[in-house]
């Protein structure tokens, strides 16, 4: 008996759409008329489009998948598509590489949208509308610790942390309150067992009760 294995197999291009994906692909490729060879071909865009539901929120999802069309025949297969045909040549071109942020951030916590909003409010001159800046970045600050620490923290550091980040330029004073923010852990609620099979034993007793004879007290009726 010979067994057939993956590893004598040819080499799965687009392994998202499966070995019979590419096994029909390959058959539309070895037909001849061209009419058929489309019609198939649309059947295939098709079992592709329903096996990658996912692409169907990408933009130009179907001409993805023609692409991949394209890419699994090696590019022979020699259909009329509604999308221009890639060329290996475009799938050699690596793109540009975006770069990592340099970035210190002092408080990995408090992440860099903090200090970014530290640094607008620094810039506001109005004096109402610069505390109520401060008070909104506080209570973030409050939130955004609890959030990565998994513990409370008083206010106290939060307006001490302020401070630093600030240069000494934001403050608020020592007896204001933060928004209340506690860190509570998942419940994980599980369905009660205890109560399983009782009713379904009541419900034998009472038919037990119903199947048996009834008694007959009359005395009369005994002699």
């Amino acid at each position: 008996m010979n067994f057939e294995y993956n590893t004598t197999r040819n080499e799965l291009i687009l392994a998202e759409y499966g070995r019979n994906v590419q096994n029909m692909v390959k058959y539309i490729i070895e037909l001849e008329d061209l009419e058929e060879r489309n019609k198939y071909a649309q059947a295939v865009i098709d079992l592709m489009g329903f096996l990658n539901p996912h692409l169907r929120d990408v933009a130009d999802f179907k001409h993805k998948l023609w692409d991949h069309l394209h890419i699994i025949s090696g590019y022979k297969i020699d259909v009329d598509s509604p999308y221009p045909k890639p060329t290996p040549e475009a799938a050699l071109v690596k793109p540009q590489h975006i770069g990592y942020p340099q970035q210190k951030i002092t408080y990995k916590h408090y992440g860099k949208t903090v200090e970014m909003m530290i640094e607008k409010a620094k810039a506001v001159d109005e004096p109402e509308r610069r505390a109520a800046m401060v008070q909104g970045i506080a209570n973030f600050m409050k939130m955004a610790y609890v959030t990565w620490n998994k513990d409370s923290v008083a206010d106290e550091t939060i307006l001490k942390n302020l401070r630093e980040l600030s240069g000494g330029l934001l403050q608020l004073d020592e007896n204001v309150n933060l928004n209340k923010v506690e860190f509570k852990p998942p419940v994980v609620t599980r369905p009660s067992n205890n109560n399983r099979g009782r009713n379904n034993g009541k419900g034998r007793q009472n038919n037990n009760n119903n199947n048996r004879p009834q008694r007959n007290n009359n005395a009369k009726q005994r002699h």
